[in-house]
């Protein structure tokens, strides 16, 4: 079965989580991850978004840019290696990667609902 690969435009750590919320909060319109925006609120999850999440029956990863780059990496594949922008929704499907919903894409979507939808009508 496919797996979805979400890689956020930010990286993992105490401290860069703590500067993602600032930012969210300070200056939401400059913030450059649109998937953290429409599934996470300023502190947790959003509903919406969970539910879908749980009741999913398509495996989902979720991954902060560094590590998936890292994990990129520590495969060792030069073959595979392929950069992206971020954020990204990546499909797994029998160790193919491809692009599910571009940065362009994640980007004018508005809403959790609608990412939602999307997801929905592509798999």
């Amino acid at each position: 079965m496919a797996k979805l690969i979400f890689i956020y435009n930010a990286d993992a750590g105490l401290v860069n989580v703590a500067l993602d919320i600032a930012h969210k909060v300070l200056s939401p319109d400059t913030y450059s991850c649109n998937l953290c925006m429409l599934t996470h609120d300023t502190f947790t999850e959003r509903s919406a978004w969970q539910a879908f999440r749980k009741s999913s029956s398509v495996p989902m990863e979720f991954l902060h840019k560094d590590e998936y780059e890292q994990k990129v990496n520590d495969l060792n594949s030069l073959k595979s290696k392929q950069t992206y922008s971020y954020p990204i929704i990546l499909k797994e499907d029998q160790g193919q990667i491809d692009i599910f919903i571009d940065t362009v894409e994640l980007n004018q979507i508005k809403d959790v609902n609608r990412l939602i939808n999307t997801i929905q009508e592509r798999l």
